[in-house]
Order: C-alpha cells, then structure tokens, then sequence
C-alpha cells in the first residue's frame, strides 16, 4: 500500500512541476477579477507542469473581522499537508489575508500580489515577508484621464471624479486629493464619493460636464452594487462618462485611459513564470494603458476627438456597407466575369453621383439658411472683387437686393451713400488691418459702430478664391461700456462724498484748537490789556492771522481733494500721501495713532494717473485702520506706510498693528456693499480697488502679517 502512495506521489510530481494557489478577495463571476485570472490562465495553463488551483474568498460580499477568522480556519484545513510553489492573491483583500496569516497558512512559498494599488514594505518587514513579496500594482492614471479629456473634448468645463469608501476606494483617494491640489488645468474638478448609487442617478450634474469613474461598488451602508446597476447608471447618466479600467468599455462608458485587466493578469502570469524559474523579488507598476472610446457614446455627447496623437481603439463604430458586405462583394468580384464588374461599377457611379447631387443641394439650401439667419452682415466677393452673394443681413444695411449686388464692385455702386460708406470701411482696413472699427450711419441717420473682419477662402479643385467680409454691430457694446465708465465715475464720486461726513468731523477738530485760540487773544486784547504799545498789538494780529492761515490752508487742501481728477498727470506719491495726511492728522492724533513714512533709498516717487482718487484709496485704507485701532488698547497704535521700486512698479505697503483682519472676512473686503461696521456703507475699499485696478492699471492685495493688516499697493511706472 505504501508503495502505491509513494508511486502515486511521484507520477503526481512529475505531471504537475510546479503548483501555484491564487487566492481571489472575490466571487466567481466577479468580472473585474475574473478578467485578471483570464489573463493570468491564458499564460499558465499553457504550461502542463503547473498545477492552478483557485480559492474565492467572496469579500465583496462578505467583508467582517468574523468572516475572515471563519475563512482562515477554513483554509487551514483546506491547505494542511498541501505546498506550493507560489501564492498568488488577487487584490487588496486576498493581499491582506494572506500576509497577515501567512505564518499560519503557508511555510516559505513566494508571493506574487496582482492588482494592489499600493504596497507597504512596512507592512510586508512586519511579518517578516519583505524577501517573499513580489507585486505588479494597478495604479490608475488619473492625471492622464484629466489631461486627455481637457485636451480633446473642449466642451467639457467640469470633471467629477468618482470614487466609493470601499478599502480600495481609500487606497485611491490620496492619489484623488493630490490630483486635485495639483491640477491648474482649464477644467474645473470636483470629488463625489459617500454617496449611494440611486442618489447618485439623481445627482445635479452641471451641464457642459463630464465625469470620471473610479469605483462605487459599495455604497455609504456597505451594501454591494452589482455590475450591471454600475453600467446602467453609467449608460443612462445625461454626461459622459469616462472610465480607468477596461470593466464598463462597450457598457455605457465614453472612453478613458485605461488599465486593460486582462493585460493585467497576462502579464502576472508572465511575472510568475520567472518567480518560479527563480527570478528576483520585484514591485513593478502596470503602465501598459490603452485608449477606448465608444463611438455611440462620442456621437452621442457630440464629442470627437482631436488632439490625441497615440494609438486608440474605437468600439461600437458604425460598419460601413463595405463592412458589412465584404464578404459579398469578394465573390463578386471574384466570379463575375468584366463586363458584370464594369456595368456594376457604372451603376455605382451613377448612384454615387445622384447622392452627391441631393447632399450638395441641401448643403447649399442649408448654408443659405445659415447664412441669412446670422444677424452680422456678410458678403462675399471674388478675385477680381466683384460681389458673389450676400446674406439678408448685409442687403437690409445697404438697401440693396442681392440680386442687383451680384456681379458688380462696390466701386461701382458709390452714388449710393451706405455702399459709399462701407467702400470707404474696407480701403482703410486693407491699408491698416488694426484698425477694424468703423462707425456707420444707416438710413435713419443713426450712428452704428461695427468691426469689420476679412479673411480669404481658396477652392482647390475648380482653383476659385475670394473674399469674405463679416461686419459685426458692436453699437449697444459701446455704449454699455460708456455706460459703465459714466457710473463708475459717479460712484467713485459718491465713495468720496461718504467719506467728506469723517473729513468734515476732522476739520471741525483741526479747527477747534485755532478757533480756541483767537478767542483766547480776542479776550486778552479787549478785556484783560490796555495796549499802549504797537508792537505788542501787531504781536496779537499775528498770531490770530497765524491760526486763521492754518484753518483756510486746511479747507483749501479739503476742496482740492473732493474735485474730481479730469486727466491724468505726472504726480510725486509721497506729496500725495502727505497732503491726504494733513487732511486727518488731527483725527490720527486724537486717537493716539503714530504714523510713519518709510520711503527706500533711491526710490522713483513719480507715476501718471489720477492724483485726488490715488488719495481717496489711501485715506479709504488708513480711516479704516483707525477704526481698527480705536478697538485696542490706546498704547503703541502705529500705522506705518512704506515705499519702495521692484522692477517697474511703485509700492505702497500700508500696516498697522490692530491685530489683522478675520480670516472669514479677508477675501470679501473688496466686494460692493460688504461691512463688518455697524454702520459702514461697504462701499470704500470696492472704489479703492476699482481706482487702482481699474483707473490706475495697478493691483492692490491684502495680507495679515505680525500683529495686524497690511495692503500692498502696485503702481506701474513709465520705463
């Protein structure tokens, strides 16, 4: 009896060289997996020395602590007295389990881990298994997905990238947040994940968008979603969807770049074939993607691609008739004598011919519409510059019927005033094409503004050229954008104003103290002295003229500030500042403020622009850090202002100590109508940054530095 077992042992040795167990983390029929051990069959079992043996641990299912100790008790059994010459878990979850019980499971068989996003060679030092792991990573590649799409598909705006809270779905979700940090591209991502899949069907996706689809096998309550839900919402959704794995490619998924899962698994099967001829541990990223598209889906979402220049693959295309047909028109050819082939080939011909009559007919009924429904004149004229055709558009503005255009020059029609006018148009663009805006007066004696654009066409086959001339109405755009300057004039004018009640309030200081003054001497000369002598008395008129000259300097400073600038002019920054200065440094001691002037060595002071607004934006900016500091304590209340070139730029650097701005108000300080005073009008800083940026070409920002505030003011300066 033995020497049966001992026989039966030998030929079982010598049938089978080799015995490898892949462990699967899901079910049979799981199709992600079953395409990885499809791969991974085709190269092993090839081979007749190798024994393949299969174990599904059913983890999409079932996934609890107790299940996993029920299954390792299971596989104890099932694997005692058996030994392998490699472990091949498919997975994260096959990954885990079999590293985790690998002392109890196993003895020194080598491990092969296929399909694993990433590998922790700290976990692999922890069980003592860092000389026995190999691994071929699935690692997505999200960042090529975005670029293709944002590179080929122009209309797509937003991308949301989905994603589930599955074990796999967080091994992903880094990869997710570095994406989305890093990514400056044109369009615009967002992250979907804890969600569940009918909520999804539901979700507003935002017209113009697209999304990309990791996995949500799982939704937020564990329950598993099967295949065919995953494939009917991705075929039903109203966006494109665009996928990272070879799973939902001819299921509803527009296209992507993505990991072939049966390449997957024929390469571990090529990676295990040198394990087990001896080869060396390695950690291999798969990065064999390939391009799929749907052509239905394409069609579908009006989507092509143009810019892609590496090989791709096209499902679902539409068979031609010779596609379809092969077949049929080979043995034709094949068995009908010349005389059939050249009849049939006249008969296609003729069909063809007629085809191309009907389309070109409706091309050109369809261009006529088109054309004629475009609100922008257009006419177009050949070589020798006389008028081919002309939309409805351009014979309404000239006053002419098509029909009598056809054929004659513009040159040729001048005693008619609007031709005349659009005549004279076209020789001035020809001369200067950057001068392209002309102003037009039509029938009714109103004044229109139009751009004029010309562009040559050339038709190779019958070697025609010609012009197009487009005029576009660019009237109403004008005078919204007068209309714009008048009301941003004015409500630069109505900020000043609100700011004349504080101003107001710091003159009344300013003059208080001199009006205090003059009646002090006032007093002393008529009530308290009898003046005998001149020279005391003119003494007396000098220092009251001294207090009255202080008081008109001020009101005379005050009325340049509230006129309007009318043109710009060359004016020193730092006179600006000071003369505003003069305005509330009153107001500025009286709250205990010190302010101070720090101008660098060397400094260009000068720029061109509008001197009274410049100084509106910087008392905006100082009487609101007054406010600031009037909320802290009286001592050390400081606001310093600093000067300084960098390349060709003016900076005013504007800090105070009055602990800094709120981070919830920071970036909104700008906007119309914001305040966090109990009775500010929101309206100061907006004109502050509506002057620098908009009236002076500048830039202003603001910052928290140290213990308080700082704008910093950017003002270009003439080379």
């Amino acid at each position: 009896m033995k020497k049966i077992l001992l026989f039966l042992i030998f030929i079982n040795i010598q049938l089978f060289a080799y015995s490898i167990l892949v462990i699967n983390s899901y079910h049979k029929g799981y199709q992600w997996s079953d395409k990885v051990i499809s791969g991974l069959e085709n190269v092993l079992l090839k081979n007749d020395n190798i024994d393949f043996n299969i174990l599904y641990m059913d983890s999409k299912r079932i996934s609890s602590k107790e299940y996993f100790i029920s299954l390792k008790k299971l596989y104890k059994i099932q694997l005692k007295n058996r030994k392998y010459d490699l472990i091949i878990p498919i997975d994260r979850f096959a990954y885990d389990f079999v590293v985790e019980n690998y002392a109890e499971l196993f003895e020194t068989e080598p491990i092969l881990a296929v399909g694993i996003e990433k590998f922790s060679y700290q976990k692999a030092k922890k069980y003592s298994l860092e000389d026995k792991i190999s691994a071929i990573l699935e690692k997505r590649d999200l960042l090529g997905n975005v670029k293709m799409i944002e590179d080929n598909f122009y209309s797509i705006k937003k991308l949301y990238i989905i994603n589930d809270k599955s074990i796999n779905g967080m091994h992903t979700e880094p990869l997710i947040e570095n994406l989305l940090k890093s990514f400056k591209g044109r369009i615009k991502l967002e992250y979907i994940k804890e969600n569940n899949l009918s909520l999804l069907k539901k979700f507003p996706f935002e017209e113009g968008s697209a999304g990309l689809f990791i996995r949500f096998y799982k939704n937020k309550d564990g329950t598993l979603n099967k295949n065919s839900d995953i494939a009917k919402f991705i075929n039903n959704v109203k966006i494109p969807i665009f996928v990272t794995d070879s799973l939902f490619i001819k299921k509803g998924a527009t296209g992507g770049k993505i990991v072939d899962l049966y390449k997957l698994g024929y390469d571990a099967g090529k990676m295990a074939e040198k394990i087990l001829n001896g080869a060396s541990i390695k950690i291999v990223s798969y990065k064999e993607f390939e391009y799929y598209f749907d052509y239905k889906k394409l069609n579908e979402f009006l989507l092509s691609i143009v810019n892609l220049d590496v090989p791709y693959t096209i499902v679902h295309k539409k068979k031609s008739f010779f596609d379809s047909y092969r077949n049929l028109i080979d043995f034709v050819f094949t068995i009908s004598p010349l005389l059939v082939f050249l009849i049939l080939g006249l008969i296609h011909n003729i069909y063809k011919r007629k085809s191309l009559e009907k389309d070109l007919r409706k091309r050109i009924e369809f261009d006529v519409t088109m054309l004629n429904a475009i609100e922008s004149p257009i006419f177009w004229q050949d070589a020798m510059g006389q008028i081919v055709d002309s939309n409805n558009t351009f014979s309404k503005l000239v006053g002419v019927e098509s029909e009598y255009l056809y054929k004659r020059r513009l040159s040729d029609l001048l005693d008619i005033d609007s031709i005349r006018q659009i005549n004279t148009m076209i020789n001035i663009y020809k001369v200067n094409k950057n001068n392209n805006e002309f102003d037009f007066i039509d029938e009714n004696l109103k004044k229109r503004i139009f751009l004029i654009k010309q562009a040559k066409f050339y038709e190779k086959k019958y070697k025609y050229e010609g012009y197009v001339t487009i005029f576009t109405d660019i009237t109403r755009e004008r005078e919204i954008i007068i209309e714009k300057q008048k009301n941003r004039q004015f409500a630069i004018q109505q900020s000043k104003l609100a700011e004349i009640g504080e101003i107001f309030s710091s003159i009344a200081h300013q003059w208080k103290t001199p009006l205090i003054e003059i009646t002090a001497i006032a007093q002393e000369l008529f009530y308290v002295k009898k003046i005998e002598n001149k020279n005391e008395d003119d003494s007396f008129v000098k220092d009251i003229m001294q207090q009255v000259t202080y008081m008109t300097d001020t009101i005379n400073e005050f009325q340049k500030f509230i006129m309007p600038s009318n043109k710009k002019i060359d004016f020193n920054v730092e006179e600006a500042i000071k003369t505003m200065l003069e305005i509330v440094n009153h107001n500025l001691k009286y709250n205990n403020i010190k302010m101070s002037i720090d101008i660098k060595e060397d400094t260009n002071l000068i720029v061109n622009g509008y001197k009274n607004e410049v100084m509106q934006s910087l008392l905006n900016i100082i009487n609101n850090a007054r406010d600031a500091l009037s909320k802290i304590s009286y001592k050390n209340r400081k606001i310093e202002i600093i000067l300084f070139n960098e390349k060709n730029d003016l900076v005013i650097k504007i800090k105070d100590n009055a602990l800094g701005i709120k981070d919830k108000y920071i970036n909104k300080i700008f906007e119309p109508y914001y305040t966090t005073k109990q009775k500010g009008h929101g309206i100061g800083l907006y004109m502050t940054k509506v002057i620098i940026e908009d009236k002076m070409n500048g830039k202003i920002d603001v910052e928290n530095v140290d213990d308080g505030a700082m704008f910093t003011i950017r003002l270009a300066q003439h080379k």
